[in-house]
């Protein structure tokens, strides 16, 4: 939702999808029943790190209504964030970000300025800071690289109205965005006529992180109440970014996955744009050992 301009990015490929048989999305989904979804089909990408798509709405108003998701478990995967300024400058679609073996999955780090690099929201990694503005209404802070064996090696905490960057300092990565979902799976957004395909980072009550892509727009109540209804147990979420420049990349063995948004209420208002945006700031999973082999 960076609505910066790359009207140029609006054409060819907005859901790019190569995937060995007989792994196929359909496959994978979750149906919906008259019960309630079904449980997910997961697929692994190696040691901790899975993916998944689910039926999220079984009559969309445009697009297929597929939930797209990586499920992590820290404890096994490492998440990390990546960042532009931190190499040559050059923003790279996800599918780019996937130029390291291990890296099994790259989606959104959140909102960027106008700059075209510079996070919006408190971003840290390490010692270097990749955006110093707190920004008291984004309350959902995303936590990577646990610096005290008793902590969570990633998590995502709600923060307080009061809440500053210091509060963070036990982990390595800290990353500011707009909150979702509040502990305990509280849909903290009321109802509005703005839709837009979402991008989202959640945590289940498991303490387990999940990368989630709809390319179906949705209004953010209606999208949070529907993905607190699957059985994924998520218990907070934040938004990662809406529109065309949602992005995610799944890879692992016999799964190569690059997906994109497209509509959004005000900005893109179409379900035309086929092509992943170039982002500045990413999280990725890595898994110990390289992925499988790829059929592109």
């Amino acid at each position: 939702m960076g609505k910066l301009g790359f009207l140029t990015l609006l054409s060819p490929m907005a859901i790019v999808i190569a995937l060995v048989a007989p792994v196929a999305p359909e496959q994978l989904a979750g149906s919906a029943t008259e019960h309630g979804p079904r449980a997910p089909r997961w697929h692994s990408l190696g040691r901790g790190a899975e993916y998944a798509t689910i039926a999220l709405s079984p009559r969309p108003t445009l697009g297929d209504g597929l939930l797209h998701v990586v499920r992590v478990d820290p404890s096994l995967a490492t998440i990390r964030v990546r960042m532009a300024a931190q190499l040559d400058g050059r923003p790279r679609t996800a599918r780019e970000w996937c130029d390291n073996p291990r890296v099994v999955a790259v989606i959104n780090a959140g909102m960027y300025d106008r700059d075209l690099s510079t996070h919006i929201g408190f971003l840290r990694v390490g010692d270097r800071i990749g955006s110093a503005r707190w920004v008291r209404k984004y309350q959902s802070i995303l936590l990577l690289g646990a610096r005290h064996p008793h902590l969570p090696a990633a998590t995502i905490r709600d923060a307080p109205p009061d809440g500053r960057a210091a509060d963070f300092a036990d982990y390595d990565t800290v990353i500011q965005n707009l909150r979702l979902i509040r502990d305990p799976a509280v849909n903290v957004w009321t109802q509005t006529d703005r839709r837009w395909s979402e991008a989202a980072i959640a945590l289940d009550r498991r303490g387990r992180i999940l990368f989630l892509l709809c390319r179906s727009p949705f209004t953010m109540h209606d999208f949070n109440a529907l993905v607190t209804a699957l059985p994924l147990g998520v218990t907070r979420a934040m938004h990662v970014e809406g529109g065309p420049e949602a992005s995610l990349s799944v890879r692992g063995p016999g799964v190569a996955v690059d997906l994109s948004g497209s509509y959004e209420t005000g900005f893109n208002p179409s379900d035309e744009s086929n092509r992943q945006w170039p982002l500045p700031n990413v999280v990725t999973v890595e898994v110990g050992s390289p992925r499988g082999k790829l059929h592109q």
